[in-house]
């Protein structure tokens, strides 16, 4: 079995005492953007707390006080998360509209709910639980490293969990990541299990983990589904992509890259329509493994790409080489599906948290980044800082994911990658090997920049900086700090990004370059 390798994400440190802002109700949907998609649009839909009060959090206890001063265990709201979420910022807190506890964001007996992140919000070693719940929304938020044994443990190991009568829930553009398999004290990124039906997972990362996550707990466990994945990005992982006990799923238009054991696993009558995906440097991608119970799956314009098959035995149905339909599923909602061919660009501008809830037109294209929320409060409330944005973001195409387009730089710090800053994921970086150092992205032909967009995992560690033409050595602008930065349109083969000085060691997440 490949090792999973690790790869760190960080967050902003926020301090325990902060406190929380209640916003009045014009502000409420303000940072959420877009619909539901998929099967959450079914069973009366999926709208989360539009239309109720906004709370700002900045720590695991006030998303609990935020749950607990509501009039009801359903009366809707909308929780807006800045900084880093852990154990050691999240307390049990009680109430008569909540049912939560210490060791995990608790979503129980409860409804009409979203929680999304404003700036980087980042759940570290705590996991999200959803149980008894219905009609949440969770969106832009990263959730890593969550453990089932060792130290500390939170959510049985799994990131997302849901559990025990769930239903309409939407997931998107969230960031699931660990650092190894069940060996290493990790279980799944996305499970449902005991009666939990509706969801919707969208323009998500599932990053380095030995399951990406199941629908159904065991083969006696088939009330679950159904569920729709499309637009996520599974990269390093074991299996599970799903596993389906009994659940149909729609699964269209994901990017699926180094798969390592199995991939999806539809068993015990569960069926899979598999439509315009794309899997590369992977085994096993599609069929029934581990078990003799069968499932099904529908199969149509999905590219296997350097993709091995295992032979068929009693515990193992494999789909391909030459995967066929075995089964239909009926999808009884509307959706476009994007050309396979460009499914890996597609997702990996748009998939995960901090891209800007870009999502795909349906025609190979992805949407402009959406505006951070505005909101008026208080000048006597006290609210913690969120991360800044540059008045002028860049538009257009990111050129740093062009197929062919490459990185290096100066020496690395261990663990990191030039590639990292290239792989539209803000929860990967490269760090130069001391506090200096620089970082560089290159074409095989003349391509015209004028604008990059720096992304700092921590902003405000780097000092000062030149932007070079890579190729000439010519200084194009210098200047303090990262963000967007212009300078006069330059055909070249590179554009280097040089650290002069910094306060610490910098962490460049991506390296974003555009024409205009």
């Amino acid at each position: 079995m490949r090792r999973i390798r690790f790869i760190a994400a960080a967050g902003t440190a926020v301090t325990a005492g902060a406190i929380a802002l209640m916003l009045p109700n014009p502000q409420a949907s303000a940072a959420v953007a877009g619909a539901a998609s998929g099967f959450a649009t079914q069973n009366g839909g999926t709208t989360g707390g539009a239309g109720g009060t906004t709370v700002k959090a900045t720590t695991g206890t006030q998303i609990h006080q935020a749950l607990c001063g509501r009039a009801s265990a359903s009366t809707p709201i909308i929780i807006e998360v800045t900084g880093t979420i852990n154990h050691g910022n999240t307390t049990k807190v009680s109430g008569d509209s909540c049912n939560t506890a210490a060791d995990k964001i608790e979503l129980k007996d409860i409804s009409n709910v979203t929680i999304v992140g404003v700036g980087s919000a980042v759940f570290d070693q705590l996991g999200i639980h959803i149980r008894n719940a219905s009609n949440i929304i969770i969106q832009n938020v990263t959730v890593q490293n969550v453990k089932k044994s060792g130290s500390p443990t939170s959510n049985g190991g799994d990131a997302i969990g849901m559990e025990t009568d769930v239903h309409n829930v939407w997931v998107d553009h969230a960031t699931l990541i660990a650092s190894g398999g069940e060996d290493a004290g990790f279980d799944g990124l996305f499970d449902m299990k005991d009666n939990t039906k509706y969801v919707t997972l969208s323009y998500s990362i599932l990053r380095n983990s030995g399951r990406g996550g199941l629908v159904g707990s065991s083969d006696s466990d088939l009330a679950n589904g159904p569920i729709t994945f499309h637009h996520n990005w599974y990269e390093n992982i074991d299996s599970r992509t799903p596993l389906l006990r009994g659940a149909t799923a729609h699964i269209y238009n994901n990017y699926y890259h180094s798969l390592n054991e199995s991939g999806i696993n539809p068993r015990a009558g569960g069926k899979a329509k598999v439509d315009n995906n794309y899997f590369q440097d992977s085994k096993d991608v599609l069929g029934t493994f581990y078990t003799d119970l069968p499932g099904y799956w529908q199969v149509s314009g999905n590219t296997f790409d350097n993709v091995t098959w295992s032979a068929v035995g009693t515990d193992n149905n494999p789909a391909g080489p030459n995967p066929v339909s075995n089964t239909t599923v009926s999808i009884p909602y509307s959706y476009t599906l994007d050309n396979t061919s460009c499914v890996p660009n597609v997702v990996k501008a748009t998939a995960g948290a901090n891209t800007g809830l870009k999502t795909s037109t349906g025609t190979c294209a992805t949407t402009t980044s959406s505006p951070s929320p505005t909101t008026s409060t208080s000048p006597s409330a006290s609210t913690s800082p969120t991360p800044s944005t540059s008045p002028s973001q860049p538009s257009g195409t990111n050129l740093s994911l062009a197929s062919g387009a490459g990185a290096d730089g100066s020496s690395k710090a261990s663990g990191t990658s030039y590639g990292n800053v290239k792989d539209g994921s803000l929860t990967t970086y490269w760090s130069p090997s001391g506090t200096t150092g620089d970082i560089s992205i290159k074409w095989g032909s003349a391509t015209t920049v004028s604008r990059i967009n720096l992304r700092e995992v921590t902003s405000g560690v780097i000092g000062s900086y030149q932007v070079l033409n890579g190729a000439t050595g010519a200084v194009l602008k210098s200047g303090t700090g990262s963000g967007v930065i212009t300078f006069t349109a330059t055909s070249t083969t590179k554009i280097t990004f040089k650290i002069v000085s910094a306060s610490g060691t910098p962490q460049v997440a991506e390296f974003e370059t555009y024409a205009s």
